[in-house]
């Protein structure tokens, strides 16, 4: 490598500095203390003889050799990014890690068992769980394999469409002890709710079932499934969660059972050259029939 060479880690410091926007985003998108991306920045623009990022304030900005440094950058760690996918889609050994990306509900308390399977069935494939309530992305290999509750709309992806799920209202037997069980929605007017985020919809999806709550009422927010899951057993109110995961839940009970549930598609998602992978294949299609 030449004195004018870049490095590419620190190409790759480089470009997670400019998408995350801050050195100290960077070093969190990369496992990395702060001074180390620091340093790694410093040695390109060294390297490359020019400046790359000029201090505004307390943030970054591009210069103009910055910019179209980037720009070639992000094509080379997309080319890369391809040949990884096309180099994986050619193994055919029925061994090796496989990246399953899911919701944390559904890697807590339904990927289990199809695990156990799959390890049966090929003991020699390795998985690793990304648990994450945003959408990764396939296509810069965050993950091999995704179970999405939204269907996929890039064309370089495969998708099937599973069978689905229902969520509905719950609550613990404690809470509907202390707070009696509501008959009909109005019942639910002054009750504390469990929601995911400040604009999950909640409020207007159970305003829309008769159910007449305020933003108010919702005491509670995560941003974690499984939490809500926990905030619910444990009494602090009620909320939504899925069928499969709270029927038979020992301590929980279903809140006025005959409310419209909510609907909750499911989708398997693999990029197409991944999809010509023994293991990968194999993976995806014991997923595809067990979540039929």
């Amino acid at each position: 490598m030449s004195k004018h060479d870049p490095d590419w880690n620190q190409l790759h410091a480089f470009l997670a500095t400019v998408e995350a926007g801050s050195l100290s985003a960077a070093a969190r998108e990369l496992g990395l203390t702060q001074p180390t991306v620091g340093r790694q920045v410093a040695a390109l623009e060294q390297n490359l003889g020019v400046v790359l990022f000029e201090r505004v304030g307390r943030s970054l900005a591009l210069t103009v050799a910055g910019g179209e440094l980037y720009e070639s950058a992000r094509s080379m760690s997309e080319a890369a990014s391809r040949l990884s996918i096309i180099a994986s889609g050619q193994s055919q050994a029925i061994e090796g890690l496989v990246r399953i990306t899911a919701s944390d509900i559904v890697a807590a308390y339904i990927l289990p068992p199809i695990l156990e399977q799959l390890h049966a069935l090929a003991p020699g494939i390795a998985v690793e769980i990304v648990a994450a309530n945003d959408v990764r992305d396939l296509m810069r290999r965050e993950a091999d394999i995704a179970i999405r509750h939204v269907q996929p709309d890039q064309p370089e992806l495969i998708a099937k469409r599973c069978r689905g799920t229902t969520a509905h209202l719950y609550a613990s037997t404690g809470y509907l002890d202390r707070h009696g069980r509501p008959a009909t929605g109005a019942d639910l007017a002054t009750a504390s709710f469990i929601g995911f985020a400040e604009n999950d919809g909640l409020v207007d999806e159970l305003n829309a079932r008769g159910v007449p709550i305020t933003r108010a009422n919702v005491k509670w927010t995560t941003g974690s499934v499984v939490t809500a899951w926990e905030l619910i057993r444990q009494g602090l109110g009620i909320g939504v969660i899925f069928r499969d995961i709270a029927a038979g839940a020992p301590g929980v009970e279903p809140v006025l059972p005959a409310l419209t549930p909510f609907d909750v598609p499911v989708w398997l998602a693999v990029h197409r050259e991944l999809h010509t992978s023994r293991r990968i294949r194999l993976v995806f299609d014991l997923l595809a029939e067990t979540l039929g």
